[in-house]
């Protein structure tokens, strides 16, 4: 029925979704850990640091770690930044320690790169805390 508090709702919640700031999250089990890898290895800059958070600017998104007493790391990507060039980008992350992943089932090649069916092409790595975390390069960049 048009009109009812169940339709303003919806378009009250659409209008908040697409007029508000994204906020990621991430849980981290101890954030002077997670402070040296996202600042320290991945470059973000900390703009809020609490006992309960730290807060990164990632390209104009908030990242908010946070901190857990308990986490158990999820088996799917949690996170992840879309590239320009993912070559250039693992180069540059696996001089800073990073290490990338291999998943079973999946044809990655020599540098753990999997090509998705759309030709986007993914590799994975954790944080600290075991939280996967993606690069992805869309079909439509030039590959290196």
């Amino acid at each position: 029925m048009a009109g009812s508090s169940r339709d303003r709702n919806s378009r009250s919640s659409s209008a908040v979704a697409s007029a508000a700031q994204l906020v990621a999250f991430i849980p981290s089990s101890h954030l002077g850990t997670s402070h040296a890898f996202y600042s320290g290895v991945l470059g973000l800059n900390r703009v809020e640091a609490t006992p309960q958070a730290n807060v990164y600017d990632a390209n104009g998104t908030p990242l908010r770690v946070t901190l857990v007493t308990e986490h158990t790391p999820s088996p799917f990507t949690v996170l992840g930044w879309y590239v320009p060039d993912v070559r250039a980008s693992m180069a540059d992350l696996a001089e800073r320690g990073v290490v990338f992943k291999s998943y079973p089932g999946f044809d990655q090649d020599e540098d753990g790169i999997w090509t998705a069916p759309s030709g986007r092409q993914i590799a994975w790595f954790e944080d600290p805390d075991g939280n996967i975390i993606s690069l992805s390069q869309p079909p439509s960049a030039p590959a290196s």
